[in-house]
């Protein structure tokens, strides 16, 4: 073989996958670390594409167990609690006021898993559409109190069906449209009356990025009607709200910063906003970055859990977070 011969094969081995942009090839990620990991963990690819598995590329297959939103545990503080629930629902108040305190911790568990791929893109070399399901709770639990033995004062489940459509459109300033997605999801407490709480929803979605550096992801969806008999809390949309903006700036490798927020779309404006910084905690035996951070919260407005959706509270927190596995 000659010299231009084995110049170019090698200069063909290194060249990154069709899909990374230039971003990614400047990853300090090394070839042994890219072995060493599956492919829905490839740090040659995006974000947004990693975790959704849009490509070919990124796909870890069906029915394996991953994260969905940070499992995290952490340590809370706010102006005010919810001792006596109350909705406008008959029969939906709180007998009597129990003593909670404003400072208490949170327990959030989340995961999803794949279901089914390549129902539209079927043949595609290299978008894969997928089906999800998903399962999040989130839970309040009143550690600080021992005079009341301690009480988990309320638990959220959140079952979650999502389908993720793959795009590649490119936008203005370098911006990418790179997935766009429809989802079914039930929400409850679980309680019985006085304090059930529920709905359910269908939403559309869509994410943007920009290099790995933003991202953008949207969410706007509609209620599905319940007859008011069945109806726990009347008018939730107009106080959690019908729509979610969400925003990421991977600062550098260490930090990151966020911003959700949630609007009513409707005059009184109406929603939430949450603040969170997340600085990256230790490194992997291979060289990567861990997926554990020191996770700090500022949340103001309506919503922080199914049994606060018509009463606003400020919240800060501070815990730690394991993201994406």
């Amino acid at each position: 073989m000659s010299k231009e011969t084995t110049t170019t094969a090698e200069s063909t081995a290194r060249k990154p996958p069709k899909q990374m942009n230039a971003a990614d090839n400047a990853d300090p990620s090394s070839s042994t670390e890219i072995a060493r990991t599956d492919a829905c963990h490839d740090k040659r690819y995006s974000t947004l594409s990693r975790f959704w598995e849009l490509e070919n590329g990124t796909d870890c297959g069906t029915f394996r167990i991953r994260g969905y939103r940070p499992l995290s545990f952490t340590v809370i503080g706010s102006n005010t609690v919810n001792e006596q629930p109350s909705s406008s629902a008959a029969n939906h108040t709180a007998l009597a006021p129990v003593n909670y305190s404003n400072t208490e911790t949170r327990l959030q568990l989340s995961m999803r898993t794949k279901v089914a791929q390549g129902l539209l893109t079927h043949g595609d070399s290299e978008r894969k559409d997928s089906l999800w399901f998903a399962y999040s709770q989130q839970s309040y639990w009143q550690v600080f109190s021992s005079n009341i033995s301690r009480p988990f004062r309320t638990t959220d489940h959140e079952p979650e069906l999502v389908y993720v459509y793959p795009t590649d459109a490119r936008l203005p300033f370098d911006w990418r449209l790179r997935y766009s997605g429809v989802g079914l999801v039930h929400q409850s407490n679980g309680q019985s009356l006085p304090l059930s709480r529920s709905w359910n929803r269908v939403y559309l979605m869509a994410g943007v990025e920009l290099d790995n550096r933003w991202m953008v992801q949207a969410r706007v969806w509609k209620r599905l009607a319940e007859n008011a008999a069945s109806d726990d809390n009347p008018g939730i949309e107009n106080t959690v709200g019908r729509a979610e903006l969400k925003a990421m700036w991977n600062v550098n490798q260490k930090h990151s910063v966020g911003l959700t927020w949630l609007h009513s779309l409707r005059q009184d404006g109406n929603g939430s906003a949450r603040l969170e910084w997340l600085r990256t905690i230790g490194s992997r035996d291979d060289g990567g970055r861990s997926n554990l951070r020191l996770h700090t919260q500022l949340f103001s407005g309506y919503g922080d859990s199914l049994i606060d959706y018509n009463r606003k509270r400020t919240v800060f927190s501070v815990g730690l977070s394991l993201l994406d596995f």
